[in-house]
């Protein structure tokens, strides 16, 4: 059977031929607690050009077979990497991996709290620990334009499971960096930082919902969130915090960052629904990075048979 064109092998994504030493590895991810082992450098590429550094370390996950086929290609690296929102930095698309670029959470550790039976901070290596995998998923912005990227992260219900949700805990409430320094953005008061995000439990618990720290093999560069960001693909893009520092379990519902700043263009929910338009565009369709041409929007970004479930009348 031919292999389909938008399916990459794991060996097009990283090139495992030359190995970081320790000294370098720490040095780039800028953690004390993390083992070197299996990372990987890919040498002069595509890593390069995006972050105009040396390469991030690699970040080495089997590839889940269930999440292997998004439909469509793999968007390129150097369309993804520079083609980002994160207002913390800039509102400049195309600019954020320029000003982010030296932007460094270290030491870093995610903080949990709440309804949870073992509140505290967890490190990097205590969540890799629970099962590292790439998925390629789709990615859709509110802004009506999309890509399909390769993330490797571990279910964000595997983090829950091992803290432990009390029974009364119904939503999971993010929150990402506060760093005046590091970030621009922030020095101004034109938003209420830091940035909040929250889901339901369902949502949170669900299979989908990842916690991710790598992309394209390689552990996340600043504009993708370093270094752990949420995804949940069937929602607008900008329900997957980026850089998150924490998050609590509560029983009642917290708010969340655009529906708190422009409730009238941003719902709490935010699913992907090509019915329903924003007030300033339509979202009947999409502009795809590096293809010519517009696709037509798919509920809940194409999850529908996954997630549809969650959002049906009681």
């Amino acid at each position: 059977m031919s292999r389909k064109p938008w399916i990459v092998p794991d060996r097009e994504i990283t090139d495992e031929s030359v190995y970081l030493n320790r000294r370098r590895f720490m040095k780039a991810v800028g953690l004390g607690g993390l083992a070197a082992g299996g990372m990987a450098a890919l040498g002069r590429g595509v890593f390069e050009r995006a972050l105009a550094e040396e390469p991030l370390p690699a970040l080495k996950a089997a590839r889940n077979p269930a999440f292997a086929d998004a439909g469509r290609p793999l968007t390129d690296p150097d369309l993804a990497l520079k083609y980002n929102n994160f207002y913390e930095f800039t509102t400049v698309k195309e600019d954020v991996w320029k000003v982010a670029k030296d932007f460094a959470l270290d030491p870093y550790g995610l903080e949990v709290k709440g309804l949870v039976e073992k509140p505290g901070t967890l490190t990097l290596e205590q969540i890799e620990a629970l099962g590292l995998e790439e998925r390629v998923y789709r990615f859709r912005c509110v802004e009506a334009w999309a890509m399909t990227v390769p993330w490797t992260g571990v279910p964000l219900k595997a983090v829950l499971e091992k803290v432990g949700v009390k029974a009364e805990a119904n939503y999971v409430w993010f929150h990402s960096f506060l760093d005046k320094k590091q970030a621009p953005g922030q020095r101004s008061d034109t938003y209420t930082w830091p940035y909040y995000e929250a889901l339901r439990l369902d949502e949170a618990m669900h299979p989908l919902t990842l916690v991710v720290t790598g992309v394209y093999g390689r552990r996340l560069p600043p504009q993708s969130g370093a270094p752990l960001r949420i995804i949940v693909p069937w929602k607008y893009g900008y329900k997957s915090p980026k850089s998150v520092v924490s998050m609590e379990l509560m029983a009642e519902q917290p708010p969340t960052f655009w529906n708190d700043e422009v409730p009238a263009e941003y719902s709490w929910l935010s699913n992907v629904d090509p019915k329903v338009p924003h007030p300033r565009w339509s979202q009947a369709s999409e502009r795809v990075l590096g293809l010519d041409e517009e696709r037509a929007t798919l509920p809940f970004n194409g999850y529908g048979d996954q997630v549809a479930k969650l959002y049906a009348p009681k």
